[in-house]
């Protein structure tokens, strides 16, 4: 099927985040075929987006996408009131129903929000029926999603899930979900490294956040152990040093920033702007429902502001965006894939709406899209080609 999205404010988001002007995009099956002035093609769907803004979907780089159930849970609580209710008192007591159930309906929250990929950072593969009911979940949501799954045990399960569900390109695809050096220790560390190597597996990580003696020495003990060699994207880091920051940079490292629960959880200031310098991909991300939003608007205004708040006042809405998007897709391992409106790329779209009234009035899209828009705003959202948000409400999955 094609599809034609004729007439919007197109917004490009490589090399730099960039307004293009007035153009067309065009749709062929899954992939982007063209963008341009007026494009035609033949037994096309037509989607009118005049006075709409055309744009690459969000990209997400960490959310524990379960906990949708949980929202606010612990709204008023810090990192350890999070570690005892969600992960020692609610997380256990899950059955696959119950997280098949979360994994979909957080997919679908963000779906709604113009969010088109994400990486499912789990902690609740307890049996293998657990972890077939959270890739049940994402796959039947619609999104595009990368499982992070986080090994429960030495033995071959991690295997069985990869080749099980992630054989065959498509949407779902997988990494490993470390604890890490700070959180595990130092063996479980070495197993969790070496296991996505032989899986042939990138890593996601939450690392850099127990201190700056802690993160500094965690770093270390991988570098040392030859495993920075492995993809590797870095949650929170908080704590990290500029030379932390340029190691993980020059080893082909990423960074995932949650700008809202870092402060609200107490985990520390955002390092955007300093892990930005060091020349790592970063990216946004909403970490838990449970304390903070869900949606890519709030992340990028917080974010914005913060690192502004710091005296960076040449961080811009631009450098911003480029994060929720591209930064994203380049974290989550997919740059060649989306995070942009490239020919070739997958038809991950979001069409904004200038009419509401948080909109009406916009001057400079890419600042209204940062500092202005909310999911109210996102009327129309392809994911590979697919239309799964029309007319401002979610296609039934």
């Amino acid at each position: 099927m094609r599809i034609l999205i004729k007439n919007g404010t197109v917004i490009d988001t490589h090399p730099t985040a960039a307004v293009l002007g007035e153009l067309d995009v065009l749709v062929d099956g899954e992939t982007i075929a063209a963008v341009g002035e007026n494009l035609t093609a033949e037994d096309v769907e037509v989607i009118d987006a005049t006075g709409r803004l055309v744009l690459p979907g969000f990209v997400d780089s960490h959310r524990h996408t379960w906990q949708a159930a949980y929202r606010a849970v612990v709204a008023d609580g810090d990192i350890q009131d999070y570690f005892r209710t969600v992960l020692g008192e609610l997380a256990p007591a899950l059955t696959p129903e119950d997280v098949h159930a979360g994994n979909l309906a957080g997919a679908r929250e963000c779906l709604d929000a113009g969010v088109t990929t994400l990486l499912d950072w789990t902690q609740v593969t307890h049996t293998p029926e657990h972890s077939d009911a959270l890739v049940a979940g994402l796959r039947e949501s619609g999104i595009r999603a990368v499982l992070g799954y986080n090994p429960q045990d030495p033995g071959d399960e991690a295997r069985r899930v990869r080749d099980t569900h992630f054989r065959t390109p498509g949407r779902l695809t997988m990494a490993i979900a470390a604890l890490g050096p700070e959180i595990a220790g130092e063996e479980r560390a070495l197993w969790e490294w070496r296991l996505a190597r032989d899986l042939d597996l990138p890593v996601t990580v939450h690392a850099g956040s127990q201190g700056a003696d802690s993160a500094g020495r965690a770093l270390a003990f991988l570098h040392g152990n030859g495993l920075l060699e492995r993809p590797t994207t870095y949650i929170h880091g908080v704590d990290y040093a500029d030379d932390d920051l340029k190691l993980i940079a020059d080893t082909g490292g990423s960074v995932s920033i949650s700008p809202v629960d870092e402060l609200t959880l107490g985990i520390g200031y955002p390092i955007t702007g300093r892990a930005a310098a060091a020349g790592a991909p970063v990216s946004l991300s909403a970490d838990t429902v449970s304390c903070g939003p869900g949606d890519m608007f709030s992340l990028m205004r917080a974010a914005f502001a913060m690192e502004r708040g710091l005296g960076n006042l040449a961080f811009t809405t631009r450098d911003v965006l480029r994060m929720a998007t591209m930064g994203g897709a380049q974290t989550v391992g997919l740059a060649d894939v989306v995070g942009s409106l490239t020919p070739g790329k997958q038809a991950d779209i979001v069409l904004l709406r200038t009419d509401t009234p948080g909109m009406t009035g916009t001057r400079d899209p890419i600042g209204a899209i940062v500092l202005n828009a909310d999911t109210s705003a996102v009327e129309t959202v392809l994911v590979a080609g697919r239309v799964v948000k029309r007319a401002g409400a979610l296609i039934p999955a």
